[in-house]
């Protein structure tokens, strides 16, 4: 059912999760809106939020076409709500969404992958219905959809799609007056932390301060009150602890330090909103040419995760699922994860802030180019910034995947310019983080080179990388590393995927990029392509492909239901193998 609170990073009570059985129905006919269901219509099924209904776990496990399913509940409202103003919250829902109280259309939304929320105060009764229309887009590809096929049976490198609710939705009571967001910009170099507030229901002529409480391991490191005068309130605080502890305070993956942060709004004195969050204290740079963490050279070691489970698909059955996800890849000896087309669980984020892993937020691409496809990009991934902006593992952005959504983006002047403004508008957003405009080749402007390479001779990837020369002549998927117009300007060279093994174990099917026959030929493959870039003057990091075999593919490091395939001790000697060849 998924129990735990979904919003890791701004957590307050009360609230009230509406997870579990609710009532729903195909609209094949698209008829529903026409015949009113959101007022009066018996739904015919039950199924398991937030499970997609092509998910084993919903309760109703069919993979195939229905591009709009209704939902209906029931909810009243527990004695801690009453008084205050009710919202409703969304964690994601596939694609375009209408939500309806009590007949009262309340909330419209696109984008398939990010939060939205609604003040449902005013439509409120003793008992209430809500009903969920939501519609996908199965076959248009030019939605952003990430590895939903746009076929009925998956194949290749797409699987199962994900229609409707597939993330928590849930009840928050607040005050008139309260914190709608908070934006933590952490400074290593000065020792402070930026903090902006954003109040909603503020008015002017009210006495209204805001506490600002900072903690490390229950030691308060720094206090600060403000006199609220504005609905946006900023400010920089300086972390007592910081001159003395910088190096023992400071985030990354072998010492993951969180701070604790609390606010408190109190309004002509009397305490109205109090939100408990969390912040690192780490810095993403490149200097010199060099890829930094903290200042100091970091070597990237990731592996490609897709973020898909047996039962549920985008939908992790538990969260101790999800946590056990971050362990066996840092048991591995991997220190970040590439999280690929997919927009991931706020709650997956949260493990990597606490157990130490980076993390590559990815856009859900789509496969074609077209005006409302860039609308609807655009829009989304503005909120993916939004949402996961105060997670300190998230290192770097990556709206485009493999000139996904421009295919022609090495020769076409809009879809260069496409790459180029989520470029600028992301770093417009976030200058703290890395920008990767087209991962795998065909970059414009871009943070970082990264290539995709899936060659599995060692021979081969030793002389590729061997001098910045050779790694610059190659066309590793037969794709030029630039478009057309752009040039390699000194970036820290990323292999961004690779490998790609494929290992059966027991009866399951399936392909890889190569294949092994046994337990130690699968080791001696993945070590015969790791080697090489441990061994490259050029190369900063890489991405192994891949974190689990996902449906028909079998090129994990671990079974599709999370079994590594060899100890997890032998990859972790590999990611850790000295420069010297072997």
């Amino acid at each position: 059912m998924r129990k735990e609170y979904p919003r890791p990073q701004f957590v307050r009570d009360p609230w009230l999760n509406l997870n579990g059985e609710w009532e729903f129905a195909f609209d094949d006919g698209k008829i529903g809106l026409r015949d009113k269901w959101y007022r009066q219509y018996d739904f015919p099924l039950k199924i398991q939020v937030p499970f997609c209904y092509q998910s084993k776990l919903s309760g109703i496990g069919d993979p195939g076409f229905h591009d709009v399913v209704w939902y209906r509940r029931t909810f009243s409202l527990p004695e801690s709500f009453l008084g205050k103003r009710v919202l409703l919250h969304f964690g994601a829902v596939d694609y375009a969404a209408k939500v309806w109280l009590n007949g009262q259309l309340v909330k419209e939304h696109e984008g398939g992958h990010t939060p939205f929320s609604v003040d449902i105060t005013d439509e409120l009764q003793a008992e209430n219905i809500l009903v969920v229309r939501a519609e996908d887009f199965s076959r248009d590809v030019t939605l952003p959809r990430g590895k939903q096929y746009w076929k009925e049976q998956s194949e290749g490198i797409f699987y199962t799609r994900t229609t409707g609710i597939w993330q928590t939705v849930w009840l928050e009571a607040v005050a008139e007056t309260h914190l709608e967001k908070v934006k933590f910009t952490p400074d290593i170099d000065t020792g402070q932390i930026g903090i902006k507030c954003i109040l909603k229901g503020f008015e002017q002529g009210t006495h209204t301060n805001l506490k600002i409480c900072i903690s490390f391991k229950g030691e308060p490191v720094a206090e600060d009150i403000i006199q609220v005068r504005h609905p946006v309130e900023e400010r920089k605080i300086t972390l007592s602890d910081w001159k003395t502890f910088e190096h023992h305070r400071m985030w990354t993956p072998s010492s993951p330090h969180l701070y604790d942060a609390e606010l408190t709004l109190v309004r002509d004195g009397e305490v109205v909103d109090r939100v408990k969050s969390y912040f690192g204290m780490r810095k993403i740079s490149i200097h010199n040419g060099k890829l930094c963490l903290n200042n100091t050279p970091f070597f990237l070691k990731m592996v490609l995760d897709q973020g898909y489970f047996p039962d549920g698909l985008l939908t992790a059955p538990t969260d101790e699922d999800l946590k056990r996800d971050v362990e066996l890849t840092k048991a591995m000896g991997f220190n970040g994860a590439r999280k690929h087309q997919k927009v991931e669980d706020p709650r997956y984020l949260y493990w990597c802030d606490t157990l130490g892993l980076l993390v590559w937020g990815e856009m859900a691409n789509a496969y074609q180019y077209s005006e409302e496809y860039v609308t609807r990009m655009t829009g989304e991934w503005l909120e993916v910034i939004e949402r996961d902006y105060n997670h300190p593992c998230i290192m770097a952005w990556v709206p485009i995947n493999e000139s996904w959504g421009v295919p022609q983006i090495k020769l076409n002047d809009c879809q260069q310019h496409h790459s180029l403004s989520l470029y600028h508008l992301t770093k417009s957003l976030d200058p703290t983080r890395l920008v990767i405009s087209n991962d795998g080749w065909e970059h414009t402007r871009s943070d970082l080179l990264t290539i995709h390479d899936y060659e599995w001779r060692r021979e081969v990837l030793d002389e590729r990388y061997r001098s910045e020369e050779n790694t610059l002549s190659a066309m590793p998927a037969n794709r030029p590393l630039y478009a057309f117009g752009y040039l390699h300007e000194g970036q820290p060279i990323i292999v961004s995927e690779f490998g790609g093994i494929s290992f059966k174990t027991g009866d399951r099917e399936g392909w890889g990029y190569s294949e092994a026959k046994d337990e130690d030929d699968f080791v001696n493959r993945v070590k015969n392509v790791i080697q090489p870039l441990l061994d490259s003057p050029v190369v900063q990091g890489y991405c192994y492909t891949q974190l689990t075999d996902v449906e028909q593919e079998i090129n994990g490091l671990l079974t599709y239901d999370r079994q590594p395939k060899v100890p997890p001790e032998l990859i972790r000697q590999i990611n850790e193998g000295n420069k010297s060849k072997e």
